[in-house]
């Protein structure tokens, strides 16, 4: 318990950088898995499901995806 006391003593504004990285990795996997599935695309569900990558997995999908919608239509 120490520790963690004079880490957050130390770098007081890790926990809200934390808290920010998680809630931006959650939003894009939410909807990145969301279209994968949508696309019968098992192989990048299972990736951005498994694979934590701040958000980086999920937007490179959704990018892909988006100029392929845009080709296709």
């Amino acid at each position: 318990m120490e520790n963690l006391q004079q880490l957050h003593d130390s770098f007081p504004w890790l926990l809200p950088v934390l808290i920010v990285v998680m809630l931006w990795e959650a939003v894009w996997k939410v909807i990145a898995l969301w279209k994968s599935a949508r696309n019968n695309h098992l192989a990048w569900f299972i990736c951005i499901a498994v694979f934590n990558t701040a958000g980086i997995l999920p937007i490179v999908y959704i990018l892909m995806q988006r100029g392929k919608a845009e080709i296709q239509h």
